[in-house]
């Protein structure tokens, strides 16, 4: 999934300073497998045009990278994508989205420092590559809500038929999106929030 056919802010984008009026800036990471439309989403949502570190796919990742969707798609990302998004006139989260090719993944550990959450990303027509995505998350301690983004011919299943398949918590949200669109994207993201928040509230979040 790339940026094709996704929301665009009108008009150009700010600057890359904060606002006056911020007072909290968060880090969050949008993490998943190949393909999940990551840095789609990073884009779509972003109030500054993002960072992306896309390289053209070549022949010589035939046998090593996952080549799902190669049909389509033509770039990869090999270090992280940044965007940033005002949540609140006080509250701005800095998005990094991860690589997803695992031989990129060794780069994780690095961009989940600091990270006061995450957004899983997940496509149901390869939900086995979530596992090891959420079991990393887990290993950290970075706590996450599970995004199933909505691609045109990707089967649909009920939510909670989908929280069993990948055996997720009772209380860890789980939201159908589409990141091409930024209000879905920043749904997602405003879904993250409100966990994280209950999570502080609970005594839960460290």
């Amino acid at each position: 999934m790339d940026f094709n056919g996704s929301d665009t802010i009108p008009g150009p984008r700010t600057e890359d300073h904060l606002p006056q009026t911020a007072q909290a800036a968060v880090k969050i990471v949008i993490v998943g497998g190949f393909g999940v439309g990551k840095t789609t989403m990073v884009g779509s949502v972003s109030d500054i045009r993002p960072l992306t570190t896309e390289e053209t796919m070549t022949q010589a990742g035939i046998g090593v990278d996952d080549d799902y969707g190669s049909d389509t798609k033509t770039a990869t990302t090999v270090a992280m994508d940044f965007g940033r998004i005002g949540i609140t006139d006080k509250l701005v989260l800095y998005l990094f989205g991860t690589p997803g090719q695992e031989r990129f993944w060794f780069l994780w550990n690095g961009l989940f420092e600091g990270a006061l959450g995450a957004v899983v990303l997940v496509d149901t027509r390869r939900l086995e590559v979530s596992f090891d995505v959420m079991g990393r998350l887990e290993e950290r301690g970075v706590p996450f809500v599970v995004a199933v983004n909505t691609f045109p011919d990707a089967p649909r299943y009920p939510i909670e038929e989908l929280r069993t398949a990948l055996d997720l918590a009772p209380e860890i949200p789980i939201i159908d999106c589409d990141v091409r669109r930024r209000a879905s994207s920043k749904d997602v993201l405003m879904t993250l929030m409100r966990f994280l928040h209950s999570l502080a509230l609970s005594g839960a979040l460290r």
